[in-house]
């Protein structure tokens, strides 16, 4: 069975909340992050939304030398023949 780890919060008269920092990091949220609230039977569970994939630009560094759409297409095709030649 998981290790439990159990946070509090209290609500505002807005109905805001401040997320533990614990509960921040392991979520990966930031500012300006969106949230999913998922209701089931056993209750509520708190997960991010998927984002936009453009906040991720200037995340990686730069390649170190460009890589073309062949040399792409190339690397895939040796891939899937090292992965089929294994079965």
């Amino acid at each position: 069975m998981p290790k439990v780890h159990e946070l509090s919060a209290t609500v505002s008269s807005k109905g805001q909340v401040v997320i533990p920092g614990d509960v921040r990091k392991r979520l990966g949220l930031v500012q300006g992050s969106v949230l999913r609230f998922v209701l089931d039977a056993d209750g509520v569970r708190l997960l991010p939304a998927a984002g936009d994939v453009r906040r991720l630009k200037g995340r990686l560094p730069a390649p170190p030398k460009p890589v073309s759409v062949a040399e792409m297409n190339r690397a895939i095709a040796d891939r899937r023949a090292g992965i089929a030649g294994r079965g």
